[in-house]
């Protein structure tokens, strides 16, 4: 028994340094333009409807990804399955209506709302009250002589002040109004809009069915509501407010309000794709893009062949160059976790599931590479050569050994330019905290944010996959399976030494 022991000990440690040895190269070549190219073209396709989540194009597209997870020999990567189910929730209207002196009006016409930010609900008002611009804050109160409460309030909104606003630079907006209404006692609030914008039913999707407190519901109204609530009396107040002068006042008028909806219950999907480590297999690396998109508008995909059909490819390509040399027994002492993440588009919604139910302990999961738009140039990017280049973002906030390693990587391997752009804290755009590694960086594990720049064709229908530099994002993606590679197989997890901000 010793001796077999011993035996296993030896041949383990032998596995190790082979590992340890091997040379990424000829994997590396896996990943190649045509491969990447014939996906793309597939994910960011017409079968694909723009894969908007929660649809029959995002399953579509979680389906093709599944097997090719299989087709290479992946490991169901949520305890026997390929694919993490999380519902979404979605609102359906009933019926609204607004009807002012026996007078109805029409839903995206004189009026409209959020559903999911409403709540269904019958009022029959025979008082209103005009509060300006409903601004009720230490520096300045338009409920001081009114009395709200139990009330439908009416008030201008933000965009008819005009700019530069000395409201508008304080912050005034409609949620500041909400909560001065909702502070004020108002039973509902009508916000005045010059020209009505109608809403998108389906733009209504959201994942946290409990809300921690109901809100007042709120309507955006045409003047011509005004005036039937207000009559001749709409413009001397509306002018007044606009000078800046109190202008709130209460009316007499019949206003009848009716919201009924329905939430219906859907279903989202991550998929995920395990490939099991050898000697440190119970250490994880995780490599994720998010594989949704914008779906179909007014009849028009929006294809989303860079967001982030780009990110999802190579994934698929960079896990088959880790199958591959698995298979020749050159596979990764860490378990690695390519995770093809949906809602992202949403608000991050598919990686934050995993993050609040994690398949593998995020204690063990020691990076994880996100991979969002890799696809194009960065036709604001006036320096250095913009046809050799990544924005890397992320690998100086958590671990002090990760920007180091992968500037080492890609050194020795790529030869991109590294540009660290976003990771400036005063970044106005925010990049660090828009994709879906964030929801590992708040809870402790290290990243690397992988990104291209924004262009022209961003969140347009017209981002679509004749438009892709092929041969650049084969480059980029040949760096991240170094980057893998090297976290995979190096002998300790990255330290945790830097505070998250």
């Amino acid at each position: 028994m010793r001796i077999t022991c011993i035996a296993i000990f030896i041949m383990a440690s032998l596995g190790a340094f082979a590992q340890k040895t091997a040379n990424p190269k000829p994997y590396a070549k896996i990943i190649t333009v045509d491969d990447l190219k014939k996906n793309l073209y597939i994910i960011a396709g017409d079968e694909m409807e723009g894969r908007e989540t929660a649809t029959e194009g995002q399953r579509k597209a979680a389906a093709f990804i599944e097997d090719y997870f299989k087709s290479i020999g992946l490991k169901p990567g949520n305890n026997g399955n390929y694919q993490m189910t999380f519902p979404v929730y979605i609102d359906s209207l009933v019926n609204s209506s607004i009807v002012v002196n026996d007078e109805a009006f029409s839903r995206n016409e004189d009026f409209s709302f959020v559903i999911s930010s409403n709540h269904s609900a019958s009022y029959n008002f025979g008082e209103v009250v005009f509060a300006g611009f409903g601004i009720s804050d230490s520096t300045r109160n338009d409920y001081r002589d009114i009395d709200a409460k139990g009330k439908l309030v009416v008030v201008l909104s933000p965009d008819m002040a005009g700019e530069p606003s000395p409201q508008n630079r304080r912050g005034f907006n409609f949620f500041t109004q909400q909560e001065a209404a909702m502070k004020n006692g108002a039973a509902a609030l009508f916000v005045v809009n010059a020209k009505i914008n109608p809403m998108e039913d389906k733009s209504n999707m959201y994942v946290n069915a409990f809300q921690r407190s109901v809100r007042i519901n709120t309507f955006f109204v045409s003047e011509k509501i005004a005036r039937a609530i207000m009559k001749d009396s709409y413009d001397a107040v509306k002018t007044a407010t606009l000078n800046k002068s109190a202008a709130s006042k209460s009316f007499g008028a019949n206003v009848s309000v009716d919201l009924q909806k329905q939430r219906l219950t859907l279903q989202s999907s991550n998929v995920l794709g395990l490939l099991e480590g050898t000697d440190l297999r119970d250490e994880f690396v995780v490599i994720s893009a998010h594989y949704d998109h914008l779906g179909i508008r007014k009849g028009v995909i929006w294809y989303g062949a860079d967001d982030d059909g780009s990110g999802t490819v190579s994934i698929l390509q960079i896990a088959k160059a880790f199958a591959k040399a698995k298979a020749d027994g050159k596979g990764p002492r860490r378990s690695i976790l390519f995770m093809a993440v949906s809602g992202e588009e949403k608000g991050l919604w598919g990686s934050d599931y995993y993050g609040a139910n994690p398949v593998y302990p995020l204690e063990k999961t020691s990076v994880n590479l996100n991979v969002d738009m890799i696809g194009r140039i960065d036709p604001s990017r006036t320096y250095g050569d913009s046809t050799n280049y990544v924005y890397v973002i992320g690998d100086d906030k958590l671990s002090s050994d990760l920007k180091p390693i992968s500037e080492s990587i890609n050194k020795k391997n790529t030869k991109l330019e590294l540009d660290y752009k976003y990771n400036d804290p005063k970044d106005p755009q925010r990049i660090y905290y828009r994709s879906d590694h964030y929801n590992f960086a708040k809870r402790g594990v290290p990243i690397i944010f992988y990104f291209s720049g924004l262009h022209a064709d961003y969140h347009k229908p017209t981002d679509t996959p004749d438009k892709i530099n092929y041969d650049l994002m084969r480059k980029r993606a040949q760096l991240i399976f170094y980057t893998g590679w090297e976290m995979a197989n190096r002998k300790d997890m990255l330290k945790r030494d830097i505070p998250l901000n």
